[in-house]
């Protein structure tokens, strides 16, 4: 029986972006390589201009392709930057004196670079209050936040949040925290990191995360809400990571208990 329906007969936008989709995974069209032009699709496929566009948008929605205004459209690099989620805080990792991001980038041949965006006594947001411990209500927090790149390409918007009974009128409310970054710091404070808490999701990305990341329409976001926790199990440091789902992987390699 001749299948019937909407999936039998696609509209030609999707049907252009079939073929393409078909050839950039099996590797016919290169990561870098630019597409034809809307007009030669359009031309190729016998379709208007407006069509041929379309199947770019829904490439690009995907994340396979990038559209730069006035060179044209590319196939993006496959390759993600993995977040190694089971041992990036360990001491072994520390004494290499590269913070956590700049090690993991430098493992997969990336050039890492950090900016401090913004550091400041807040109100917390509900989710960090709860797992803090603090007032919701009240100036309880010292947030800081950075963006991360990895070869000039953001990759993360990092929120991280400290009690500001705790941190204020240290290294913590400075850009540069000193060696060993922020947990040396939070160590000198008597928190030895004993155990992590990781809460991974995914969504779509608010305008302002979108416009961070530089994220191409269509593309969600991993969100890992990470707790620090010391030699009381108590969380000490809660830290909101906003990866680039398109740019970005975990690795967890865990015991069984």
């Amino acid at each position: 029986m001749t299948p019937s329906g909407p999936s039998s007969n696609p509209p030609p936008s999707k049907r252009i972006a079939e073929e393409l989709r078909a050839g950039i995974k099996a590797g016919r069209l290169a990561a870098g390589e630019k597409l034809p032009s809307e007009r030669t699709l359009a031309e190729r496929y016998g379709t208007a201009r407006n069509t041929a566009r379309e199947a770019i948008r829904l490439l690009a929605e995907e994340g396979l392709v990038t559209v730069r205004h006035g060179s044209g459209v590319f196939v993006r690099e496959p390759q993600r930057l993995l977040r190694f989620g089971s041992d990036r805080y360990s001491r072994r990792n520390r004494e290499t004196g590269l913070t956590p991001f700049r090690l993991e980038a430098q493992r997969q041949g990336k050039e890492a670079r950090i900016e401090v965006v913004g550091i400041a006594r807040e109100f917390p947001p509900r989710d960090i209050a709860q797992r803090l411990a603090v007032p919701v209500d009240e100036e309880s927090v010292l947030h800081r936040e950075n963006h991360y790149f990895a070869d000039d390409e953001p990759v993360q918007i990092v929120s991280t949040y400290l009690r500001w009974d705790e941190a204020h009128d240290t290294a913590l409310t400075q850009p540069n925290t000193g060696k060993d970054g922020i947990y040396g710091r939070l160590e000198e404070l008597g928190h030895m990191m004993t155990r992590v808490r990781d809460e991974i999701t995914a969504r779509m990305p608010t305008p302002e995360e979108a416009a961070v990341l530089d994220l191409p329409s269509g593309v969600p976001v991993i969100e890992v809400l990470h707790t620090s926790l010391d030699q009381e199990a108590e969380p000490f440091e809660v830290s909101r990571y906003v990866h680039r789902a398109d740019r970005s992987g975990l690795l967890y390699e865990l015991p069984v208990e």
